[in-house]
């Protein structure tokens, strides 16, 4: 049985990816903030988290991860971005019990204000304008059996800037293996497979003359431009983690991801995480092996748990990576479990 899931598992992965054959198309696809990784914990462990996926950030990595939860959590991530962009993802997932587990999440990104300048304006035309991204996802999980974990994300993703929005609906598919090697956990996830997107609005809109060669007639009829259709950031992953050590005091884990997007050529992520005693972590790792110019390079991070309650306990995240020429990038996490 299980081998037979990993296989149409594989199979629904190559179809995906023969979709998109030419994988040097930087920059061309719609909604990019679907490619920046959401959870302080795992941008400090290089982006290396398809096999970990063991906190509320799994919503975003590998869906089948929510499958291993027996309690509740709530999980807020913020990101300083490049340019002033702001990154928020807000991630909860609740068990329910034999039934597998639900979770909820919510990314969102936005920008400051700017005004709108013109040729003819270049101080500025008076009016202004900003930019918002949201993806909203429902996430169904469940266990097979007690090594093999499946998950799928449905989710809405719209854009706007200025005048002008788009939306379309996507699906994210993951799998988690528990090996019967000791410590060693295979993890493989398809990310943002579903429809197109093309901006539409009161933007488009502009005054045309369908004869211009014509004296006489309407020269200024509206009409709409034609936008172009864009694809989303589909990505293939495929991840294993090996616990070198995990007793109740030390637990060391290495990490390891590929990548095969639409967008652009494979790279390999690497991570690693010490815990000592549950209570403090710190990590580190290399994001965009193998990736001609890429301004990724490495991670680190470090989290504190706290016990709060006989139930209750909080983790908070930081995670800093290195964009070289764009200088660097900020996370800030909380997560809540009860």
């Amino acid at each position: 049985m299980i081998k037979k899931f990993i296989l149409l598992f594989f199979c629904t992965s190559a179809i995906v990816m023969s979709q998109e054959t030419d994988n040097t198309k930087r920059g061309t696809t719609a909604a990019p903030f679907l490619s920046i990784g959401q959870g302080a914990r795992a941008v400090g462990m290089g982006s290396a988290f398809t096999a970990v996926a063991n906190d509320r950030s799994s919503l975003y990595w590998n869906a089948a991860g929510i499958a291993d939860f027996t309690n509740n959590g709530v999980l807020v991530d913020h990101t300083q971005w490049i340019a002033d962009v702001q990154y928020n993802f807000i991630a909860a997932s609740f068990s329910l019990q034999q039934y597998g587990a639900l979770g909820f999440s919510l990314t969102t990104s936005s920008m400051n204000e700017m005004d709108v300048t013109t040729v003819e304006n270049p101080d500025g035309t008076g009016e202004s304008f900003d930019a918002l991204d949201v993806a909203f996802g429902v996430t169904y999980a469940m266990k097979l059996t007690n090594a093999f974990s499946i998950g799928f994300t449905p989710k809405v993703v719209h854009q706007r800037i200025w005048k002008m929005t788009a939306t379309t609906m996507a699906i994210d598919l993951g799998i988690k293996y528990i090996t019967p090697f000791p410590g060693i956990t295979l993890g493989m996830a398809v990310t943002n497979f579903g429809g197109k997107m093309q901006l539409s609005g009161t933007n488009t809109v502009v005054l045309h003359d369908p004869s211009p060669l014509e004296k006489g007639n309407n020269d200024r009829i509206p009409a709409n431009l034609a936008m172009e259709e864009w694809s989303l950031p589909l990505n293939f992953r495929v991840g294993i983690s090996y616990d070198v050590v995990k007793t109740e005091e030390n637990a060391f884990v290495v990490a390891v991801d590929a990548l095969h997007p639409n967008d652009n050529n494979e790279s390999i992520n690497i991570g690693t995480e010490y815990t000592y005693n549950n209570f403090l972590s710190v990590r580190g790792g290399y994001k965009s092996l193998f990736l001609n110019n890429s301004e990724e390079s490495f991670a680190l991070g470090f989290g504190i748990r706290q016990e709060l309650l006989n139930n209750i306990s909080m983790q908070v995240q930081y995670a800093y990576q290195d964009f070289h020429r764009l200088k660097e990038i900020q996370k800030f996490e909380i997560e809540i479990v009860f």
